[in-house]
């Protein structure tokens, strides 16, 4: 896998667009995900994105670590959301909540731990799928939603096995035993 990946790096660094397309594929959905991880709006994750593919861009030619580059592009990604939050300032805009329709103004207490502990659960039970299950839900979830037809091309496997494939790996996810403590917690709340 590092091979592959070290190996599109190389490809993009030589303008192949292809190579480009793929490293999109790839990571685009550990983009927007950990945008969201910072409970970002959608113009602002599309923000993020756009600004850690430029920042990619920017630096293919300098990464001294290609095989690496997923870790390098997360990085960039949580900076960037880091940076917008600060430009952001502390205040973010809402919508007036009528106080009398029993709208919580603030998150309970301890909901961002419980928040946390679901993420993690999901990330540990993805990170126990294989290989081709990560790389199709990556694909599947990314914020650049792919055609089944480009998901094919892009993972080599046939268009007609893209949804029994991607049932199966949301089985795995939903059997997890990650996930499944984790519905326990909540199904508590």
């Amino acid at each position: 896998m590092d091979a592959q990946v070290a190996n599109l790096v190389m490809q993009a660094r030589a303008g192949e667009r292809d190579a480009w397309e793929e490293l999109i594929a790839r990571f685009d959905g550990l983009i927007v995900g950990i945008a969201r991880s910072f409970r970002l709006g959608c113009d602002d994750v599309s923000d993020v994105v756009q600004t850690t593919w430029l920042r990619v861009f920017e630096s293919i030619d300098g990464i001294r670590q290609p095989e690496r580059i997923g870790a390098w592009i997360a990085t960039t990604a949580r900076r960037e959301c880091l940076r917008l939050l600060r430009m952001a300032g502390r205040e973010r805009p809402t919508d007036d909540v009528d106080i009398d329709e029993g709208t919580p103004a603030f998150a309970a207490p301890g909901e961002e731990l419980v928040d946390a502990e679901e993420h993690a659960a999901v990330r540990a039970a993805v990170a126990g799928l294989s290989d081709r299950h990560q790389r199709l839900m990556g694909l599947l979830m990314a914020h650049t939603r792919p055609s089944y037809a480009r998901v094919a091309r892009t993972l080599d496997m046939p268009v007609g096995s893209i949804g029994p494939t991607r049932m199966r790996a949301i089985d795995r996810l939903r059997n997890d035993p990650h996930v499944i403590a984790i519905q326990g917690i909540a199904a508590s709340r």
